[in-house]
């Protein structure tokens, strides 16, 4: 059986910034992780800290929901800072993000596995 695998450093990512010792420690920990579970024969899966662990995580489990980044939100700004990546957002678009109401999560008769209602009536 003949196996072709190839390895891509992780290091190697296009960045705005050089890396740094904990990119590099990082990187290697991915890739360690990657060629372990490459090598015990598993497929369709990527590496990733789950709950503070590193663990194998399938394709399908990445894929099966789809996250929206909310470009104008202050987690974005963080993560542009500390890569020291441009903000490409001109002034416009941050005043419109600031005329949009936030989406709110309603808890009236919150349901519960069991079946149970919480109602939010006054006692």
């Amino acid at each position: 059986m003949v196996i072709n695998l190839k390895y891509i450093d992780p290091t190697y990512m296009i960045r705005a910034i050089p890396s740094n010792a904990s990119d590099n420690v990082y990187c290697t920990l991915l890739a360690h992780s990657a060629i372990h579970g490459a090598m015990a024969g598993y497929t369709g899966f990527t590496v990733g800290p789950v709950n503070g662990r590193h663990a194998y995580i399938p394709f399908y489990r990445v894929t099966e929901t789809q996250n929206k980044v909310v470009v104008t939100d202050r987690m974005w700004a963080r993560l542009l800072s500390s890569t020291n990546q441009p903000s490409f957002l001109s002034h416009k678009d941050i005043e419109d993000a600031k005329e949009e109401p936030a989406a709110t999560i309603l808890l009236d008769d919150v349901g519960y596995p069991d079946g149970s209602l919480v109602s939010q009536e006054p006692m």
